[in-house]
């Protein structure tokens, strides 16, 4: 194991570990937020909206 760290600076690896978990967190939290049941900024009102659009049309006279 200490050979790999011989090839590779500690330091870049560990900060380029925690930008790229950084990124992954960052889209999980967005697509969690694009999707009407897991968006806790809305909350239920943005469910009931979504009802309304999907209603059925009104039977034409």
């Amino acid at each position: 194991m200490w050979r790999i760290w011989r090839i590779y600076d500690p330091l870049r690896a560990l900060v380029a570990q925690g930008v790229g978990l950084f990124a992954i967190a960052i889209m999980i939290h967005l697509i969690l937020l694009s999707t009407p049941t897991f968006n806790w900024l809305d909350g239920p009102k943005a469910r009931q909206v979504v009802a309304q659009q999907n209603a059925p049309l009104p039977a034409k006279p």
